[in-house]
């Protein structure tokens, strides 16, 4: 079987639950983690952890707090406030932990379904997101490339894609685009400030997913990153992102066989 997780944040024991409740197999099943695997929770060296030692029974993306890892690992920024990395940062294992997670994707596909941390700009179709993923992927694998782009990563600009970026800008709107958005207009010029519900929307931005235009329409897209949506359950979309680590919900879709079923635990995590 295969099941789609939403956004962990460091939430171990709820995460330990879900596993429990999905009666879940590493011999037999598949755990696709939509991004998020750290922070704000109290655990986030446990989740890695416990990822990692799935080794091929389960796949994550990443999400833009665990490039906020990377980041902070790097020496390039201080932890936030609200950080809970210290217990990866300070781990022996850290190396071989922040070496693994740079072998995570950006999209992925899994029985029928796209898979992203955040959202599709309007432009892309599924072939191209995952091309663009790739393209995007391959640069954080790559040492030289990855100690490179790291200083220059965070911006908001550019905003929107265009097929003839080259370089730090093509692989900052990839990113930002996979793992950030939320809001964005008809033409795909994308907000980055407004992280409040789906009505929010700054003038003339809707959520991503709103916009008709979009080339993914008709595409099945499951996605985290917004907690503020909550959980949307429908069959061309899943947003699985259900606040685990603000008290709410883990949530678990399982996918295959024609089949989807929606599985949540309760948290406690803050």
């Amino acid at each position: 079987m295969h099941f789609l997780i939403g956004d962990l944040q460091g939430c171990r024991d709820a995460f330990e639950r879900l596993l429990a409740e999905i009666g879940f197999s590493p011999s037999r099943d598949h755990l696709h983690v939509l991004g998020d695997l750290v922070n704000r929770g109290p655990d986030s060296l446990g989740v890695l952890q416990r990822l990692r030692a799935f080794d091929g029974a389960a796949t994550v993306l990443l999400g833009n707090h665990d490039l906020h890892l990377l980041v902070v690992a790097a020496g390039l920024r201080p932890p936030h406030r609200g950080d809970t990395l210290h217990a990866v940062l300070a781990s022996p294992e850290r190396e071989a932990l922040l070496r693994w997670l740079r072998q995570g994707l950006l999209a992925d596909h899994a029985h029928g379904w796209l898979l992203v941390h955040a959202g599709v700009p309007p432009q892309w179709d599924a072939a191209q997101t995952l091309a663009l993923a790739a393209e995007a992927q391959a640069m954080l694998r790559d040492d030289e490339a990855f100690a490179a782009f790291l200083p220059r990563m965070y911006g908001n600009t550019p905003a929107r894609w265009d097929d003839g970026l080259h370089g730090v800008d093509r692989w900052r709107v990839i990113i930002n685009a996979l793992t950030r958005i939320r809001f964005c207009t008809e033409d795909g010029t994308m907000d980055f400030e407004v992280k409040e519900g789906a009505d929010a929307a700054p003038p003339g931005h809707a959520p991503w997913y709103r916009i008709a235009s979009r080339r993914t329409a008709g595409t099945p897209i499951a996605f985290g990153h917004w907690s503020t949506i909550g959980l949307i359950d429908s069959p061309e979309l899943l947003s699985l992102d259900t606040g685990c680590v603000w008290g709410r919900e883990l949530t678990a879709a399982r996918i295959d066989d024609g089949h989807r079923e929606i599985i949540q635990v309760r948290c406690g995590a803050r």
